[in-house]
């Protein structure tokens, strides 16, 4: 039986994308070096997620790629409420494009839902808890 997953994601935008799934999402460090960022999420079931640059020695050569396709799917509590709260971080920062809330579609074309691209063109499919 599965207990738990950990999504890696090899990166050249390392900080970057620690500061997109700290600030949209909640995440907070639990491990950093300088090749690896160790993010996580309290609660059950444990939400964790593995930033690692992806040009660093200590990888294993099969692995020093950046992120080519990954889609996520998460489920926010707060409903519409905190969808909002993510499409407006594109609009305090001013970002359009990769790492920016709502880059790709808006919540009204995902049934629901909203999708956003963090900085190595990871979708991201949020959608309201029920």
């Amino acid at each position: 039986m599965l207990t738990s997953l950990c999504p890696v994601i090899c990166t050249s935008r390392l900080e970057e994308s620690r500061a997109f799934y700290t600030r949209l999402f909640g995440f907070e460090v639990t491990h950093e070096t300088e090749w690896c960022v160790g993010l996580g999420r309290s609660g059950p079931p444990p939400r964790e997620l593995v930033l690692l640059d992806h040009t660093h020695p200590a990888l294993p050569e099969t692995l020093r790629r950046p992120v080519r396709t990954v889609r996520l799917m998460l489920e926010a509590e707060g409903g519409r409420r905190e969808l909002e709260r993510i499409a407006a971080c594109r609009e305090e920062t001013g970002t359009q494009g990769r790492g920016s809330a709502g880059a790709a579609e808006t919540a009204e074309t995902r049934g629901g839902g909203l999708v956003v691209t963090d900085p190595n063109g990871t979708t991201i499919h949020v959608i309201p808890s029920s």
